[in-house]
């Protein structure tokens, strides 16, 4: 396959993905923004999730920053900010704020030294803990743990689930196409032999 036709093929074959933008700030205290489709949840007792990053044979200033500082922020995309987060995957230099090159902006919240989105409606305060390097692609797998969570009060079910459908969060398709998801239910816990049912609130 021709190289481009390959990674959007090979992107958008394994199904939608979350959309989230990481927040971190570089020793030199130049904020960073970049937008991931590989955040994904490792456990909830200890709360963790994972992400990759691609190889570092050439700068990954997100990976910098978290490995120097050892803290960042995951910030769910919705679908006022989309183009806007997709230009954080463009390579600025080093010394230049994807934020503001965005026309995005940022918020500390409660002393947490990395930076979050102030346009996300959920924002996430991560901890650096561990990293496994994957020797089949060279990609890098960074395991965090889940230090605070920012959301509105009513997207929070009393069950503790969230209805992200409120916070008008998007999903990635591949490496540029953004979707609206759509709840359509929710059930009980499975269990053999039991068929599900629905435990959706109804309006």
């Amino acid at each position: 396959m021709d190289k481009r036709y390959r990674a959007n093929f090979i992107n958008s074959v394994t199904g939608f993905k979350s959309a989230n933008l990481l927040g971190s700030i570089s020793t030199d205290n130049i904020e960073n923004l970049a937008i991931f489709s590989s955040i994904t949840h490792l456990g909830s007792d200890p709360s963790l999730l994972g992400f990759i990053t691609r190889p570092n044979s050439a700068p990954r200033h997100t990976y910098k920053n978290i490995r120097d500082t050892g803290i960042f922020t995951v910030n769910h995309v919705n679908e006022n900010i989309i183009k806007e987060a997709h230009q954080t995957a463009a390579r600025y230099d080093e010394s230049i704020s994807e934020f503001k090159a965005a026309g995005l902006h940022t918020e500390y919240l409660h002393n947490w030294k990395a930076p979050f989105l102030k346009e996300a409606q959920i924002k996430i305060a991560c901890e650096y803990v561990s990293e496994y390097q994957i020797k089949e692609n060279d990609t890098v797998l960074i395991v965090a743990a889940i230090k605070g969570v920012y959301l509105p009060e009513k997207a929070l079910n009393d069950d503790g689930w969230i209805n992200l459908e409120i916070t008008s969060g998007v999903s990635i398709n591949g490496l540029d196409s953004y979707s609206k998801p759509k709840l359509i239910d929710r059930f009980s816990y499975a269990k053999p032999n039991m068929t599900p049912s629905s435990i959706l609130k109804k309006d």
